[in-house]
């Protein structure tokens, strides 16, 4: 009796109608399962990706990370080729020193001269300030260093004492050398005996290179040509 119902039931096409709607809702839900994972899986990876740059962007934001990355992306600045260099024409330029006498830059004639133009708030300028502390510890004696602010001397004094730095600064008292003008700080300028910019370097760098210590001894053993006017 029961085989002659299911027998007819199958024949009917109830059953086989009843399994393909089964089966489709099967794979209806299946496919839905895999969209849902996918899905998941793109929002997890946009999340996290988004995670990541918004970490990103606030540590180059916070001061002292943003400084160790400049100063791992900072090199040894390039040399002007010699067919493009110039020669300061104005060296009529006075500065106050903070920490050290006052001086005209007249002064500087027949001498290598390293002037840079930083500040206290500037993070590339902290960047380089370390290679440029071990760069003076040692040419200090050979070689004309001129560091300019135009902060007071209590903000730079508070910033040395507190980084260990010892580097004569001025302030300007008179119209920069349009030469050394510059937009943007640092500006490192490296000026010769004979008064040729030999560097002229805007943006952070490291001043502590072989290459940088082997031009200033170059430049040292340059004879001065005493043409300066």
């Amino acid at each position: 009796m029961f085989v002659n119902i299911f027998s007819v039931f199958v024949k009917s096409g109830r059953f086989e109608k009843r399994l393909k709607k089964s089966n489709c809702c099967n794979v209806l839900i299946f496919e839905t399962t895999i969209q849902t994972k996918n899905n998941l899986m793109k929002f997890n990876r946009k999340t996290i990706s988004n995670i990541v740059f918004v970490v990103i962007i606030g540590l180059l934001l916070y001061p002292p990370t943003k400084v160790y990355f400049i100063r791992l992306v900072s090199f040894s600045p390039s040399t002007i080729t010699e067919e493009q260099r110039e020669e300061l024409v104005d060296y009529n330029w006075k500065l106050k020193g903070l920490n050290t006498a006052n001086i005209d830059f007249n002064e500087t004639k027949d001498k290598v001269v390293f002037v840079n133009f930083w500040a206290t708030w500037c993070p590339p300028c902290i960047a380089e300030m370390p290679s440029v502390q071990k760069l003076y510890d040692d040419y200090k004696d050979k070689v004309e260093f001129v560091f300019v602010s135009n902060e007071d001397w209590t903000t730079i004094d508070t910033f040395y004492k507190e980084k260990g730095y010892d580097l004569p600064t001025y302030n300007i008292l008179s119209k920069v050398p349009d030469q050394l003008v510059s937009n943007s700080i640092p500006a490192t300028f490296i000026i010769d005996k004979n008064g040729t910019i030999v560097v002229d370097k805007k943006g952070p760098a490291d001043w502590n290179s072989d290459k940088i210590r082997k031009l200033l001894d170059e430049l040292i053993e340059q004879k001065a040509q005493s043409t300066i006017k």
